[in-house]
């Protein structure tokens, strides 16, 4: 599967060896070295998949991640951070990351990540894939009340209305829809989004469901649709009401 790349990252030599890297798997890449360049490519383009340096001069990767995620949820962010601290990785998921990978790093761990991120915004199509939720639903379409989730087309709906979740977003959303009522916890939900990932943590799911209640909820303080079961972890309640 060949994808369209936008390596964003003020190290030449770094960005040099992730685009070795991504074409060697046949992956378009186009590679740019500040963050208002990083913003404008990405508008032109509009690339499947963002790999995205934190510290940037004049635009860092943070704002960056910021105004793209306020235009769009469609392209899958990676960010490349020497930010150590679990509350400054958080910060980047909380602005619409999907992933995040901490410097130093193995080329090979990268490319890992970049491949997972990459299946996951995959739209079936030339290849024909399917993800595991869709063959279970038969024509894809997952239903929890007032949401359907279309693991086919990638497409979430509320009360008919089209919601834009980020590839992270997405995916927690067609666990939890696939299974409605099941209560999941931070680990399970964390396995069917990252795998056995050990430089991710649990906290990470509560960012996510944090941006998907402002999403689908009419109160994200008081959700009737995506639950917290304390102690457990998430459920999907099929029978409550959202507001776009």
């Amino acid at each position: 599967m060949s994808a369209h790349v936008l390596v964003a990252e003020d190290d030449p030599n770094q960005a040099e060896l992730i685009r070795r890297y991504l074409e060697h798997e046949h992956h378009t890449v186009a590679v740019v070295h500040d963050g208002r360049s990083a913003i404008d490519t990405a508008r032109r383009l509009r690339p499947d998949l963002i790999v995205l340096d934190v510290m940037m001069p004049g635009v860092d990767g943070l704002d960056v991640c910021r105004i793209l995620r306020a235009e769009s949820d469609d392209v899958a962010v990676l960010m490349l951070t020497a930010r150590s601290t679990e509350d400054d990785l958080l910060l980047g998921l909380d602005l619409g990351a999907d992933d995040y990978v901490t410097k130093p790093y193995s080329p090979r761990e990268l490319m890992a990540r970049i491949r997972t991120l990459l299946r996951r915004v995959c739209r079936p199509g030339g290849d024909g894939t399917r993800d595991e939720a869709g063959d279970r639903a038969g024509n894809g379409v997952l239903g929890a009340g007032p949401l359907t989730v279309d693991t086919v087309r990638h497409l979430v709906h509320l009360d008919g209305a089209e919601v834009e979740c980020t590839p992270a977003e997405f995916q927690l959303l067609a666990a939890l829809a696939a299974e409605p009522e099941r209560v999941f916890t931070r680990a399970q939900l964390l396995e069917r989004i990252h795998g056995f990932d050990r430089y991710i943590t649990e906290r990470t799911i509560d960012v996510h469901v944090k941006n998907l209640r402002k999403k689908l909820e009419a109160d994200p303080r008081s959700p009737d649709l995506l639950l917290t079961v304390y102690g457990v972890g998430y459920k999907l309640v099929p029978g409550a009401r959202g507001a776009a």
